[in-house]
C-alpha cells in the first residue's frame, strides 16, 4: 500500500453535504460522479495532498442506505492507493484478511476497486484502489 488515497464518507444529501464540505474546506467538490454498480453518487474533494468522498444512496438496497440506516451519517471507509490490485488482494487473503471481492471492479475516480470486510479490520471497510490505466 502507498498512501491514503481518499476517505469515504456517507452522506443523506449530497447536494447538502457539499455546500457544507465546501464551506469546511474553503472551495468547491471538484467532480460527481455515480457509481451505478454500487448504487451512489459520488463527490470528490481535495484538501492538500488528501482526498474526501462524499457517498450518497441512489437507492434504498445499496450499501450507502443501509450503512445510514445502521450507523447514520459519517466516515464509511478509508481507502488505500495499490500498483498492483489483483497481487494485493492475494497477499490480504494470505494474510487472513476477507475479502468482499475477490476480483477488482471499476469505480469511481478512474480506479479499480476491492475491499476488505471490516470484521477482518478491526472494524474498518478497507478499499484498494489503483488507478485504471488509459
Amino acid at each position: 500500500m502507498n498512501k491514503i488515497e481518499h476517505i469515504g464518507i456517507a452522506v443523506k444529501s449530497l447536494r447538502e453535504s457539499n455546500e457544507l464540505f465546501s464551506k469546511l474546506f474553503g472551495k468547491p467538490h471538484y467532480k460527481v460522479e455515480e457509481v451505478k454498480s454500487e448504487g451512489v453518487n459520488t463527490s470528490f474533494f481535495k484538501v492538500g495532498e488528501n482526498k474526501i468522498e462524499l457517498l450518497e444512496a441512489t437507492n434504498n438496497d445499496s450499501p450507502i442506505a443501509k450503512f445510514i440506516e445502521k450507523k447514520g451519517e459519517g466516515i464509511h471507509h478509508i481507502a488505500f492507493d495499490v500498483d498492483d490490485i489483483e497481487s494485493e488482494i492475494e497477499r490480504l487473503k494470505k494474510e487472513g484478511f476477507k475479502v468482499l471481492n475477490e476480483t477488482p471492479k471499476c469505480g469511481a475516480d478512474n480506479k479499480l476497486v476491492a475491499f476488505i470486510h471490516p470484521k477482518s479490520a478491526n472494524g474498518v471497510l478497507i478499499e484498494l484502489c489503483q488507478d485504471i490505466k488509459k
